[in-house]
Protein backbone atom coordinates (compact mmCIF):
# COMPACT_ATOMS: atom_id res chain seq x y z
CA UNK A 1 0.00 0.00 0.00
CA UNK A 2 2.79 2.41 0.92
CA UNK A 3 4.66 1.63 -2.30
CA UNK A 4 1.63 2.31 -4.47
CA UNK A 5 0.96 5.58 -2.65
CA UNK A 6 4.59 6.57 -3.13
CA UNK A 7 4.36 5.72 -6.84
CA UNK A 8 1.22 7.82 -7.23
CA UNK A 9 2.87 10.76 -5.46
CA UNK A 10 5.95 10.48 -7.65
CA UNK A 11 3.79 10.38 -10.79
CA UNK A 12 1.84 13.44 -9.65
CA UNK A 13 5.08 15.22 -8.88
CA UNK A 14 6.44 14.53 -12.37
CA UNK A 15 3.21 15.76 -13.93
CA UNK A 16 3.30 18.88 -11.80
CA UNK A 17 6.87 19.61 -12.83
CA UNK A 18 5.89 19.17 -16.47
CA UNK A 19 2.96 21.60 -16.20
CA UNK A 20 5.10 24.18 -14.43
CA UNK A 21 7.90 23.80 -17.01
CA UNK A 22 5.42 24.42 -19.84
CA UNK A 23 4.24 27.57 -18.06
CA UNK A 24 7.84 28.69 -17.53
CA UNK A 25 8.55 28.14 -21.24
CA UNK A 26 5.49 30.18 -22.24
CA UNK A 27 6.55 33.01 -19.91
CA UNK A 28 10.11 32.87 -21.29
CA UNK A 29 8.78 33.21 -24.83
CA UNK A 30 6.78 36.26 -23.75
CA UNK A 31 9.81 37.80 -22.05
CA UNK A 32 11.97 37.28 -25.14
CA UNK A 33 9.43 39.21 -27.22
CA UNK A 34 8.92 42.02 -24.71
CA UNK A 35 10.52 45.26 -25.89
CA UNK A 36 10.79 46.72 -22.38
CA UNK A 37 12.73 43.70 -21.14
CA UNK A 38 15.22 44.15 -23.98
CA UNK A 39 15.40 47.94 -23.57
CA UNK A 40 16.16 47.67 -19.86
CA UNK A 41 18.62 44.84 -20.58
CA UNK A 42 16.93 42.53 -18.07
CA UNK A 43 18.03 38.92 -18.24
CA UNK A 44 15.06 36.96 -19.63
CA UNK A 45 15.76 33.92 -17.45
CA UNK A 46 15.80 36.03 -14.30
CA UNK A 47 12.65 37.81 -15.39
CA UNK A 48 10.95 34.49 -16.17
CA UNK A 49 11.81 33.10 -12.74
CA UNK A 50 10.45 36.23 -11.08
CA UNK A 51 7.19 36.26 -13.08
CA UNK A 52 6.55 32.54 -12.57
CA UNK A 53 7.21 32.83 -8.84
CA UNK A 54 5.12 35.98 -8.40
CA UNK A 55 2.17 34.88 -10.51
CA UNK A 56 2.17 31.37 -9.01
CA UNK A 57 1.73 32.81 -5.54
CA UNK A 58 -1.73 34.05 -6.51
CA UNK A 59 -2.79 30.97 -8.48
CA UNK A 60 -5.37 28.58 -7.07
CA UNK A 61 -4.04 25.52 -5.32
CA UNK A 62 -1.69 25.23 -2.41
CA UNK A 63 1.16 23.00 -3.51
CA UNK A 64 2.71 22.00 -6.80
CA UNK A 65 0.95 18.63 -6.99
CA UNK A 66 -2.49 20.06 -6.18
CA UNK A 67 -4.78 19.29 -9.18
CA UNK A 68 -6.14 22.83 -8.97
CA UNK A 69 -2.62 24.23 -9.31
CA UNK A 70 -1.87 21.90 -12.21
CA UNK A 71 -4.97 23.13 -14.02
CA UNK A 72 -3.98 26.74 -13.28
CA UNK A 73 -0.58 26.18 -14.91
CA UNK A 74 -2.29 24.69 -17.97
CA UNK A 75 -4.76 27.56 -18.16
CA UNK A 76 -2.12 30.26 -17.77
CA UNK A 77 0.03 28.59 -20.44
CA UNK A 78 -2.93 28.49 -22.81
CA UNK A 79 -3.69 32.15 -22.00
CA UNK A 80 -0.13 33.20 -22.86
CA UNK A 81 -0.26 31.36 -26.17
CA UNK A 82 -3.60 32.90 -27.17
CA UNK A 83 -2.17 35.36 -29.70
CA UNK A 84 -0.15 32.71 -31.50
CA UNK A 85 -3.07 30.29 -31.86
CA UNK A 86 -4.68 29.78 -35.26
CA UNK A 87 -8.17 30.58 -33.89
CA UNK A 88 -7.86 33.09 -31.01
CA UNK A 89 -11.64 33.58 -30.68
CA UNK A 90 -12.17 29.86 -30.10
CA UNK A 91 -9.30 29.68 -27.62
CA UNK A 92 -10.64 32.75 -25.79
CA UNK A 93 -14.01 31.03 -25.36
CA UNK A 94 -12.22 27.90 -24.11
CA UNK A 95 -10.24 30.01 -21.66
CA UNK A 96 -13.40 31.58 -20.27
CA UNK A 97 -14.73 28.08 -19.68
CA UNK A 98 -11.41 26.76 -18.34
CA UNK A 99 -11.04 29.60 -15.84
CA UNK A 100 -14.71 29.41 -14.87
CA UNK A 101 -15.88 32.78 -16.16
CA UNK A 102 -14.77 35.83 -18.09
CA UNK A 103 -14.18 37.57 -14.75
CA UNK A 104 -11.86 34.79 -13.55
CA UNK A 105 -9.97 34.94 -16.85
CA UNK A 106 -9.59 38.70 -16.46
CA UNK A 107 -8.31 38.23 -12.91
CA UNK A 108 -5.77 35.67 -14.11
CA UNK A 109 -4.61 38.04 -16.83
CA UNK A 110 -4.36 40.84 -14.28
CA UNK A 111 -2.32 38.56 -11.99
CA UNK A 112 0.11 37.80 -14.81
CA UNK A 113 0.36 41.44 -15.92
CA UNK A 114 0.83 42.68 -12.36
CA UNK A 115 3.57 40.08 -11.87
CA UNK A 116 5.38 41.30 -14.98
CA UNK A 117 5.16 44.95 -13.90
CA UNK A 118 6.33 44.18 -10.36
CA UNK A 119 9.24 42.11 -11.61
CA UNK A 120 10.36 44.74 -14.12
CA UNK A 121 10.14 47.39 -11.44
CA UNK A 122 12.06 45.32 -8.92
CA UNK A 123 14.75 44.22 -11.34
CA UNK A 124 15.26 47.71 -12.81
CA UNK A 125 15.40 49.27 -9.34
CA UNK A 126 17.85 46.60 -8.20
CA UNK A 127 20.06 47.20 -11.23
CA UNK A 128 20.08 50.96 -10.71
CA UNK A 129 20.95 50.58 -7.02
CA UNK A 130 23.98 48.44 -7.93
CA UNK A 131 25.33 51.24 -10.11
Amino acid sequence: MKKSLLCVLMLLSLTACSEKKEYEQAVLEQMQQDKDINDYKIDTATMTDCVVSTSSAKMPGVILIDPTRLQAYKNYTKMLKLNSSPDPKKILEELRTDFGSAKDLAEAHANYTESVVNCVSGLVTGTEEKK
